[in-house]
């Protein structure tokens, strides 16, 4: 069994993803052989379905979708507004998404939601667009996944990273329910954390315009921005020893790495981390510095 990665900033890493991802195709021996990209996810900057992030970067959705689709993978959009009302679902924009990324039948995309309107809208608009139960949802009890995962409507459900290591009744899945399951790895947000559905609602808020303050996270080492160091020592955090020596041999194989809102330096950071072997992770470095594409500062 392969682990399956999910990858952050499908729009806002769209010049990176130009120069990695003809490394990942061209150097198979830099990766470890057990994993794979299986998707990108992201969303271009206005879009008022968008959530999770305030999004930025570029609004080029015809070149994302002719880049992921020449390496055969899936682009998912992330449409987890958690506020949206009826009013909502006739904008323009972000239905032209939708038919951009659903008209070519060779391919398979998706899209990240939290509304079950949305899901509604988009199953009877928009059928080929495979659907995926937004970590948003702030899914921390067992019993709420479990009826989440038993929902034909979803594809793939991304549960709250605190649900990472209940693993004996993770065991006790199904087949069919591991194989929808997608961890969320690299979360930096505290581990005791009650106030992060809160913070998901004010992102929505200010995506539908909706003129606020930024969410005053209650959490001290927020302040100093994210640090994968930190990450790594969250009790949610899901290694790659943890994905060779557990997750794999339970049949639990997507793994969603969090960056839509940081930069490309550390986006790279998460990827050697995740999918290089070490001996090779220079040569990436390499590549990718001497492309001059990385915002370093």
């Amino acid at each position: 069994m392969r682990a399956h990665y999910h990858l952050p900033g499908l729009f806002e890493f769209y010049e990176f993803y130009k120069v990695f991802l003809p490394i990942y195709r061209i150097h198979p021996e830099y990766f470890y052989p057990w994993c794979d990209i299986s998707s990108i996810y992201g969303a271009p900057p206005g879009c008022i379905w968008g959530g999770g992030r305030i999004e930025y970067g570029s609004d080029n959705p015809r070149e994302v979708l002719a880049l992921l689709k020449e390496y055969h993978i899936s682009a998912r959009l992330t449409f987890s507004n958690s506020l949206l009302q009826k009013e909502h679902l006739s904008d323009s924009r972000c239905n032209y998404l939708c038919r951009l990324f659903s008209e070519d039948p060779s391919t398979t995309n998706g899209v990240i939601l939290h509304s079950d309107l949305l899901a509604q809208y988009l199953r009877s608009h928009y059928p080929d667009l495979y659907l995926v139960s937004s970590t948003t949802k702030v899914l921390t009890n067992l019993r709420d996944l479990v009826q989440e995962l038993a929902r034909d409507d979803f594809a793939y459900v991304v549960p709250d990273f605190r649900l990472n290591h209940r693993l004996e009744e993770l065991g006790s899945l199904s087949d069919r329910e591991k194989d929808k399951l997608e961890f969320l790895c690299n979360e930096c947000c505290d581990f005791g954390c009650n106030r992060r559905k809160a913070c998901y609602e004010n992102v929505s808020r200010q995506n539908l315009g909706i003129d606020c303050p930024d969410f005053p996270c209650p959490n001290v080492g927020n302040s100093k921005g994210y640090r994968f160091s930190r990450a790594m020592e969250n009790p949610g955090f899901i290694s790659i020893e943890d994905i060779l020596n557990t997750y794999l041999p339970m049949r639990l194989s997507n793994f969603k790495i969090e960056g839509r809102g940081l930069g490309s330096a550390l986006i790279l950071e998460f990827l050697l981390y995740y999918m290089v072997r070490p001996h090779y992770q220079i040569h990436v470095r390499e590549a990718v510095y001497l492309d001059n594409t990385l915002d370093l500062f």
